[in-house]
């Protein structure tokens, strides 16, 4: 499979690299993101994510495949966490690879930039005294 574009309730981060993996790869970029302790000063305690996953799941999938022909990649994988999430957990996970390893760090890059800027996925920040959603709710 070329592609694996997923919304799960936990990430499995050492799956990646067999995901990943290729013949044709002399290259795989992997980025992870997790739930930091401090945002903007104040602890946090933990992230909620929410979704609306069909719409998400679209999205995600014309986020991979414009990676996959931009960068003449050989696999791509996207998978998001959904629900309450502490810190230190993985919350998203995006990955490349190709024959050289400009192009997966480029797509990586691109991967989760985009999929940040426009997958509707809602995250809400818990702190001690309080809850804010980072992004317009739906």
């Amino acid at each position: 499979m070329k592609k694996i574009i997923e919304i799960v309730d936990v990430i499995d981060t050492a799956r990646v690299y067999t995901e990943l993996s290729d013949a044709k790869s002399g290259g795989i970029c992997v980025f992870v993101g997790a739930v930091r302790e401090f945002t903007n000063h104040e602890e946090v305690i933990a992230l909620e994510f929410e979704t609306y996953k069909s719409m998400a799941l679209k999205e995600m999938e014309k986020i991979a495949d414009a990676a996959l022909e931009k960068w003449s990649l050989n696999k791509v994988v996207m998978r998001h966490a959904v629900g309450e999430k502490g810190v230190e957990e993985p919350v998203v996970v995006v990955g490349a690879s190709s024959a050289h390893r400009d192009a997966c760090f480029e797509a990586c890059r691109f991967l989760i930039d985009t999929l940040k800027e426009t997958v509707p996925i809602w995250k809400k920040e818990k702190f001690k005294n309080k809850t804010v959603w980072v992004s317009a709710h739906p």
